[in-house]
């Protein structure tokens, strides 16, 4: 694979690992993939149900503290993004390969081992989100049930079988270009009903809770933050659309992430804000946590607020659920080698992918929040912490020893490697240590 460069001005220069090309039957097309593209892949795959779970995890810490976090956590996806972009350029010039995913990638540089030990803890954040995206689904579903048709609360349960039959069976049921156009149309509703919400909650901002500060609360936010941030699994496919283009995988991964953040800010910003200390008093005794989502989509800051939050997070969730279903069902077929298209296997396939969840959301229907956190502490560390860092650290010695061309994104050296790996591990050990210390 030789790069190609290509000349945009007199002196300007982009060079590209290779090129997309299509014959049309009378000549080769050149068919980039583009920056907008490639940042609205990440952006998608950013912002979805885990911004539910922040209002209720920063709350105790106060807007200011939180908001510092975010950025702080913003900055550590960053770095890590850019890291399995390096390792993912330079893996894919080497092997002289035009594409390879996420694993490939683990598998090339890290061995077999390293490759299975990935999958393993990249099969579990997919059943652990799905479990939470599937128990706060069902809560919200069987909410607004009771509240339109004016009937009792029903136990949890229910909620949780009906999210997952109503949005499973349509996703086993449908052909996948009419689940492409119904994620889309969800997608619209969960853009539409989000910019309402910052409108009128914006309103209802309480003073107080603007001056609230408790730093000492920020660090059990971490591993929520990290899960809603998380974005490092598409990297791949972005270095793949844009041709090995380091400037322009940069700028995507840049201001695709910026772009969630930005929203996470505000999101963060008008709900804590929203919260009122009549409503706040009395409702946490510190041992469960206090949703504030729930009050307002009780109504506790106006009827039409509360109707936004629940159109919001129910679409949110919808549209996480189908992703990671999709993704799920992925790596069970590459498990199992199960070929594509394959329709004898759907069945089995979806059962295995949505059944286990439901199961475990039925038994446990307040597990939104722990599997949430036991995501970001334990997934999201390896994948998004201690993988890149491990690979781009194994990667630039090889290159270095063998004097190999490398093209590090990421500047720093062994240092920003050795602080990108402290904190991934202190992130998994916080837990245990809070765990003897209470």
């Amino acid at each position: 694979m030789v790069p190609i460069k290509t000349v945009l001005q007199d002196s300007e220069q982009v060079t590209r690992l290779f090129s997309h090309l299509e014959f049309d039957g009378k000549k080769l097309n050149h068919q980039p993939g583009s920056v907008l593209g490639s940042t609205a892949l990440i952006v998608g795959t950013t912002i979805g149900a885990g911004i539910l779970a922040l209002p209720a995890v920063t709350l105790p810490s106060g807007i200011v503290p939180s908001t510092s976090g975010l950025i702080a956590v913003w900055l550590y996806a960053l770095v890590s993004g850019l890291l399995v972009a390096e390792v993912t350029l330079n893996t894919m010039r080497i092997e002289g390969r035009a594409n390879i995913g996420f694993l490939g990638v683990v598998e090339k540089i890290l061995g077999k081992v390293g490759g299975r030990l990935t999958g393993g803890v990249y099969l579990f954040m997919h059943y652990a989100l799905l479990v939470a995206y599937i128990t706060e689904g069902g809560d919200i579903l069987e909410s607004a049930t009771a509240k339109i048709w004016s009937v009792q609360i029903l136990p949890s349960w229910v909620g949780t079988i009906a999210f997952t039959l109503l949005f499973g069976g349509i996703m086993y049921l449908g052909r996948e270009k009419f689940i492409e156009k119904l994620n889309s149309a969800f997608v619209g509703i969960v853009i539409v009903s989000f910019l309402g919400l910052l409108l009128l909650a914006g309103g209802h901002i309480q003073s107080t809770q603007l001056l609230f500060q408790n730093w000492s609360a920020l660090g059990s936010a971490i591993s929520v933050m990290s899960v809603a941030l998380f974005f490092q699994n598409v990297v791949p496919l972005v270095v793949t659309q844009l041709e090995g283009d380091a400037h322009k995988i940069r700028q995507s991964i840049f201001i695709g992430s910026v772009i969630p953040l930005i929203m996470f800010l505000a999101w963060n910003t008008v709900i804590l804000g929203s919260i009122s200390p009549d409503m706040l008093h009395g409702t946490s005794n510190g041992k469960i946590i206090f949703d504030p989502l729930q009050v307002l989509r009780a109504g506790g800051a106006g009827e039409w607020l509360g109707v936004l939050v629940s159109i919001f997070s129910e679409f949110a969730i919808a549209t996480s659920f189908i992703g990671f279903v999709y993704g799920l069902l992925d790596l069970l077929k590459d498990i199992f080698l199960i070929a594509q298209r394959k329709l004898s296997s759907r069945l089995p396939l979806y059962s295995l992918a949505i059944f286990p969840p439901m199961t475990l959301g039925t038994l446990n229907p307040s597990i939104f929040f722990t599997a949430l956190d036991y995501t970001g502490t334990f997934s999201i560390s390896v994948l998004g912490g201690i993988i890149p860092v491990l690979m781009s650290w194994k990667q630039r010695q090889e290159q270095d020893n063998s004097d190999g061309i490398n093209q590090p994104l990421v500047p720093g050296g062994k240092v920003t490697l050795i602080v990108m790996l402290g904190v991934a591990l202190a992130m998994m050990v916080r837990p245990i240590v809070s765990i003897y210390t209470n």
